[in-house]
């Protein structure tokens, strides 16, 4: 599908930003490798990598190593992942749908993923059990909120986001009805838990589960960039240029399915990031899709980085992940609201 790349690119900061955009979150990530209750400095976690990629033993015992190596750096790179991947997401939403408050979780998978680990919980699954029941479940939901559209819509997005909001309601109504049934003494906090979103539990395991299906998506997403910008200019328009608008629209609702259930089966439900890093990325490069893609998958990343580092380090209990996105991310969206509502698409 090759579409010419007519779109004016407004405010575009170019490559170079992108690049140092990226820097950026990677020197982000090293940083928050010495996070924690174990504090490392600098020198001994750049000592472990370097131990790590040229196999010449270092000067750290190998409780530094098991930390780095075992436990920090997988949560990093969860955190990574999941902001790259809801960010990413939510872009495509609000470009798919040319509305502002679309988020990840607007076809139901958050709710589908949730009634999906919830089930597994209830069951005692194992934890492989539950990641596949929540990724299963956000699949279903999305697909359920399709069918419907297609039967009842026949193609109207409209249809779509409110069977959307119709299949997200049905899954949270037996998402409680799970809790209501599970035992209060050992199951039913263990839902709750997951149901706040966290990375405390996320292993090397987690992510080889997940990566296949996140950047199969994110892959989908970057190369069809270009004819996704052309729907910013509406549906007839885009068909005028040749864009098949029905079949994009479904492969784009694939891959960011895909992608949110992935990241949510590790990570719990997760808040306010798909809907909220656009909107930043939007005021800093401007509207364009084929640019705002990759600058919202990097402040995404960089973002839940720090919230996850916030949530891991200020107090002497870990904060879950999801109340964390909610409290920081309502007052800086009505900021963001403020500053750019005249540059709305």
């Amino acid at each position: 599908m090759r579409v010419k790349k007519s779109v004016p690119i407004s405010r575009c900061r170019g490559p170079g930003f992108l690049v140092l955009l990226s820097i950026a979150v990677i020197a982000a990530g090293v940083a928050s490798m010495r996070l924690g209750h174990y504090q490392l400095p600098s020198a001994a976690v750049l000592d472990v990598f370097r131990s790590a990629i040229t196999g010449i033993p270092s000067g750290q015992s190998q409780a530094v190593h098991n930390v780095v190596l075992a436990v920090r750096l997988p949560r990093v790179l969860s955190a990574m992942l999941v902001g790259a991947c809801l960010a990413g997401a939510g872009v495509c939403y609000q470009t798919l749908f040319r509305n502002a408050l679309a988020a990840p979780a607007i076809l139901g998978v958050s709710a589908g993923a949730g009634f999906g680990a919830a089930l597994a919980m209830l069951l005692h699954g194992s934890a492989m059990a539950v990641q596949g029941s929540a990724f299963v479940g956000g699949i279903v939901a999305v697909g359920s909120a399709m069918f419907i559209a297609g039967r009842l819509g026949r193609g109207s997005v409209l249809v779509l986001v409110l069977s959307g909001m119709v299949v997200s309601a049905l899954f949270q109504a037996l998402t409680s009805a799970l809790k209501y049934v599970a035992d209060p003494v050992d199951t039913m906090p263990t839902i709750v838990f997951w149901l706040l979103g966290g990375l405390g539990r996320v292993s090397s395991h987690d992510l080889a589960w997940a990566a296949p299906f996140t950047l199969t998506g994110m892959a989908v997403l970057f190369l069809l960039r270009w004819p996704t910008q052309v729907l910013e200019a509406g549906d007839d328009e885009a068909r005028t240029l040749g864009v098949p608008v029905g079949n994009l629209r479904l492969v784009l609702i694939v891959a960011a399915t895909l992608m949110t259930a992935a990241v949510t089966s590790i990570s719990g439900i997760v808040g306010w990031v798909g809907l909220l890093v656009p909107h930043l990325a939007r005021l800093i490069v401007g509207p364009a899709y084929a640019v705002l893609l990759p600058a919202s998958v990097l402040l995404g990343a960089g973002y839940l980085l720090l919230v996850d580092d916030f949530c891991r380090s200020a107090f002497s209990s870990e904060l879950p992940l999801g109340i964390a996105t909610a409290i920081l991310g309502a007052p800086v969206f009505v900021a963001v609201l403020a500053k750019g509502k005249r540059q709305w698409f």
